[in-house]
């Protein structure tokens, strides 16, 4: 049986002059350390919003607070950030 966990949309995946809608940083509730967020790296993912349904995947960590990158499948609008 799959557990559904919900996560918030930090911001995209930025350098000093690109940022990329296709990656994104996704903190999820209750996890507060890198530890915690290894269970979730290789998942799928879903970004919903009313009919519209952005697939992705978790890729890897980002930092040491529980943070982690997702790859999606098309870019993710302005709108997710937050969400």
């Amino acid at each position: 049986m799959s557990e559904t966990v919900y996560g918030k949309i930090m911001n995209y995946r930025i350098g000093i002059r690109t940022q990329t809608s296709r990656e994104c940083l996704i903190q999820f509730s209750n996890v507060s350390s890198e530890a915690q967020a290894g269970k979730f790296i290789g998942k799928n993912i879903v970004w919903k919003s009313g009919e519209k349904r952005i697939a992705g995947k978790i890729i890897g960590f980002h930092g040491k607070k529980g943070i982690v990158r997702a790859k999606f499948k098309k870019g993710v609008p302005g709108q997710a950030l937050g969400t």
